[in-house]
């Protein structure tokens, strides 16, 4: 039998803004149905169950009721469609991976077009920015650019909109400030972040690893946005919008931030961040319970790093603060003398390919099904 139409434990409590043990109570208590499946760890939940349960006394058309194949969560593990995000990452490009996502086809794919004369308004909008812009900044002025040269962004055909979106991304590569580079999208990314010598390997996984991540919240205004036929331009303009804050998007610079003051004297930075604000950026999840497998799988990549080993000894009796892909992307900064904002910049073109997928799944529902009636 398919498991689909059903939630595993994680993505029920998810759903529900609640803890698994919780989810686990309401089974036991007959307001949910458990499934078990021969050969499959934990439990399974009928999705249409789970929906009733969340609307509760709510107004209809809710967030809560988002059903997507893109992204799954089981347990301490996230999947993209069928496939471990963790075995994507280091075998797929990033290109493969984002058609992957679009078409449910796992296959290898070219890089993304870079149209010259597209990549050259890019630079003449974004020159006029100031150099205190970040490259989110760069990021933002150009989807808008784009958007408005495509006479066709309406079309909302998939046919129409995997090659807007591919066209997009190589351009948003290579227009960056920087110097320009050809092959993966790590590879062209890398000059744009650093001067050191390349490693594409690296930072094409770690565009794997974070090119989607169900519902988040800059998830959620892209889909809001594809709800109302916005076009994928404006999709991924919701996207960023949504993702320019510390507690999403700019997550990783904060890591960058308490990584730098960590290696004067880790133990002291430590405590001063308990001290302070009871938080350690980059450490613990709201999904996951013990480990963040995407933080595991970029960390294992990078060179040796004495101030993230020592943190994680400081903090290893604590099983809730386990490193997160924003400490991940921090000490990979570090490793490779990035620029400050590079890990924002690198978190947001990543998830283009999951707002992108988020949006195709979105133009078959009904038009405008979150508005909430008064």
């Amino acid at each position: 039998m398919s498991d689909e139409g059903f939630l595993t434990t994680a993505e029920v409590a998810r759903r529900l803004g609640v803890k698994a043990e919780t989810v686990y109570a309401y089974a036991s208590r007959g307001l949910l149905t458990s499934v078990k499946r021969t050969g499959r760890r934990g439990s399974l939940f009928a999705a249409e169950e789970v929906d009733r349960l969340a609307g509760r006394g709510r107004e209809p058309g809710v967030v809560e009721g988002i059903r997507t194949r893109v992204t799954r969560f089981d347990g301490d593990e996230v999947y993209f469609r069928d496939q471990r995000v963790t075995d994507l990452a280091g075998e797929w490009s990033y290109e493969s991976v984002a058609h992957f996502l679009w078409t449910g086809e796992l296959v290898d794919r070219p890089a993304f077009p870079e149209p010259a004369e597209a990549a050259a308004l890019v630079r003449s909008a974004t020159g006029a920015l100031p150099a205190t812009a970040r490259l989110t900044d760069h990021l933002r002025v150009a989807v808008a650019v784009l958007g408005a040269a495509d006479p066709l962004r309406f079309d909302l055909a998939p046919e129409a909109v995997r090659p807007a979106a591919e066209r997009l991304i190589g351009v948003l590569a290579d227009a960056l400030p920087g110097e320009t580079a050809r092959g993966t999208l790590g590879e062209r990314l890398w000059p744009k972040l650093t001067s050191r010598p390349p490693e594409p390997r690296i930072l094409d996984a770690a565009l794997v690893l974070l090119a989607d991540h169900g519902l988040a919240v800059s998830t959620v205004a892209a889909r809001m946005a594809a709800s109302a036929r916005a076009n994928v331009y404006a999709v991924v303009s919701a996207g960023l919008g949504a993702m320019d804050g510390h507690y999403h998007g700019g997550a990783s610079t904060l890591a960058y931030r308490f990584l730098a003051e960590a290696r004067e004297n880790p133990v002291d930075a430590l405590s001063e961040r308990l001290r302070t604000s009871g938080t350690i950026p980059g450490f613990g999840h709201r999904i996951y319970q013990r480990r963040d497998p995407r933080a595991d799988a970029l960390l294992a990549l990078l060179p040796e790093n004495p101030v993230v080993d020592l943190l994680l000894d400081q903090l290893a009796g604590r099983a809730d603060l386990f490193p997160n892909t924003d400490l991940a992307l921090a000490a990979m900064m570090h490793s490779f003398d990035m620029r400050a904002d590079a890990g924002e910049a690198i978190f947001a073109v990543a998830r283009i390919a999951g707002w992108v997928a988020h949006a195709l799944e979105e133009y078959d529902e009904p038009g405008l099904r979150f508005r909430v009636l008064t």
